[in-house]
């Protein structure tokens, strides 16, 4: 081989190794954007949704003793079940951050555990909430008694309804991860369910101060 073609083949070698280069950096530009994207996007649903919930509890603001000659929440509410909603709630928070941590170590047995209490926990915080509902309903103050009952359950009904959702997702989840492994699409979606399942959290906190401790204190 002459130098000639030895220095078109080094050329050669040297453009492919560019052109090869420029498509990873595009490629992972590429996958950061759809990361970018993708978290942008779930943020503006959890703020849309915390709007959502602003708007029920200005309404419960407004309608509360709005009661109709009816029952007030003082002689409806029963606070040692929903401290056992509450405490419930809070705990599948605590067990929902150890699953991402199994997740991001791929420690199937600190996901499976944690994800398999935080349904348990989730699933008896909607439990006792349908039994304080069909409860309230049975002494004839369902929803269509009084104002107040309307923006009652509205409000914790739609809380109960993103609970209800948000259980499943996580079988959904835990059938991806058994299903597909730790792919880095999986962690990112395992990711937004943790942040759905925090924001339901702190909206509990919320409602549980305005609704049934101020109520209760009426």
């Amino acid at each position: 081989m002459s130098a000639f073609d030895a220095a078109v083949g080094q050329e050669v070698s040297n453009r492919l190794e560019r052109a090869q280069g420029h498509i990873a950096r595009h490629a992972a530009g590429a996958l950061a954007s759809k990361r970018i994207i993708a978290g942008y996007g779930f943020w503006i649903f959890l703020l849309s949704d915390i709007v959502m919930f602003s708007a029920f509890f200005a309404a419960y603001a407004v309608l509360v003793d709005a009661t109709a000659g009816g029952p007030s929440g003082q002689s409806l509410f029963n606070l040692g079940n929903v401290g056992i909603e509450t405490t419930c709630l809070l705990l599948s928070s605590f067990t929902c951050g150890l699953a991402s941590i199994g997740a991001r170590t791929h420690n199937g047995f600190w996901f499976y555990g944690a994800m398999a209490a935080t349904f348990i926990l989730g699933a008896t915080f909607v439990g006792i909430e349908i039994r304080e509902f069909t409860g309230m309903i049975a002494l004839g103050a369902g929803p269509t008694r009084s104002a107040f009952l309307s923006a009652f359950f509205t409000l914790v009904g739609c809380h109960g309804l993103h609970v209800t959702i948000g259980l499943l997702w996580l079988l959904t989840m835990m059938a991806q991860v058994f299903a597909k492994g730790y792919r880095a699409d999986i962690l990112r979606r395992l990711l937004c369910f943790s942040l759905f399942w925090h924001a339901l959290d702190i909206i509990w906190v919320g409602l549980f101060t305005m609704v049934y401790l101020m109520g209760v204190a009426q």
